[in-house]
């Protein structure tokens, strides 16, 4: 299986398994306020890792190109959608608003699909459904499963547009350093949802529970985030929001084991749709003769098949490295996902 769906289902797994502790959190802090910490710990945790690890600064990777890109993905993720979110919450049902959020994995996918031309045949898009009506399942709720009439529904569908268009612009950047892509979005969707709890009057916890809360935002929404873009890399919008859709399922689960939650029937029924679903999507083979254009760009990468190029410094034998290179027009057949090498046309 390739690392990059390891990847994705690790990102489901961190961001899922923080919705038990989220529980414990939530009864202390308002909701967002509690987002805002989640957030900022997302956000300050991966700055502090990234400078660690590179002993200072580094430039993130970006191209010229690539900031517009950037800032939209910032400008619809992380103010408008968290936003939208908050203010839909406040006027729609839990039920109803769980069942929605469900769609977020349908609009990245048809986005990737429909405006971005990201590959996809029946059985991608079958393992998508099966994934998408798992998650439907789970959240399905006999006291609440009426939808709420009103405006509250259309801002929770329009957060998930939001992120939907965020997932698939981050696509288009993810060869750039993704704990910077990760951090420079936590501490913006931080300092807004934080900055709104604080103008709307809401209270903020004890130092204990703002220092728990964005302990669980760094590994829950940060490193989290950080694999969904390495995975973004190599496996295109679609199927990695496609395995991160197997988040709630996980959140279940750790409820069910952490928490003592019941596991009724919906669970099982979700089990067996995302199971079936994620099947599907891990026995994918798509091969077909492509031609790849001259393009150059930086990331890390290994001197596989696409990445046979001179070098303009000494060699260390070390790889993976990084640094700018350039691709040279080929054409060759092989297995291939959409990859940030292969979003050709079909």
């Amino acid at each position: 299986m390739p690392a990059a769906v390891w990847l994705a289902l690790a990102a489901a797994a961190l961001f899922g398994g923080s919705t038990p502790f989220i529980k414990l959190l939530v009864a202390d802090t308002s909701a967002l306020a509690l987002a805002g910490l989640l957030y900022l710990g997302s956000g300050s945790g991966l700055a502090a890792t990234r400078l660690l690890r590179d002993r200072g600064w580094r430039p993130s990777g970006l191209q010229p190109m690539d900031w517009p890109w950037f800032a939209a993905a910032i400008g619809f993720g992380g103010i408008v959608g968290p936003a939208l979110l908050v203010w839909g919450l406040e006027r729609t049902e839990a039920g109803t608003a769980s069942l929605l959020l469900n769609f977020e994995a349908v609009l990245t996918a048809l986005l990737a699909w429909v405006v971005f031309r990201e590959h996809a045949d029946r059985r991608i898009v079958l393992g998508m459904g099966l994934i998408v009506a798992g998650g439907v399942a789970l959240s399905w709720s006999t006291t609440s499963s009426s939808a709420a009439a009103g405006l509250g529904p259309l801002a929770i569908l329009g957060a998930c547009l939001c992120w939907a268009i965020d997932n698939n612009l981050t696509r288009k950047v993810s060869t750039a350093d993704a704990l910077f892509i990760a951090g420079a979005k936590g501490l913006t969707a931080g300092a807004v949802n934080l900055g709104l709890a604080i103008a709307l009057g809401a209270p903020l916890p004890a130092w204990p529970h703002v220092g728990a809360a964005m302990l669980v935002g760094w590994l829950g929404y940060g490193v989290s985030l950080v694999f969904f873009v390495r995975a973004l890399r190599d496996l295109g919008a679609a199927r990695t929001g496609a395995y991160f859709s197997t988040a709630p399922f996980v959140g279940a689960a750790l409820s069910i084991v952490l928490l003592g939650e019941p596991a009724p029937p919906p669970f099982w029924i979700a089990t067996l749709l995302m199971g079936w679903g994620v099947w599907l999507h891990l026995t994918e083979r798509h091969e077909h003769g492509h031609a790849h254009e001259a393009v150059g760009h930086a990331h890390s990468h290994v001197h596989d098949a696409h990445h046979q190029h001179d070098h303009d410094f000494p060699l260390d034998g070390r790889e993976p490295h990084d640094h700018s290179h350039l691709h040279a027009p080929l054409h060759h057949n092989h297995p291939h996902f959409p990859d940030i090498h292969h979003r050709h046309p079909h």
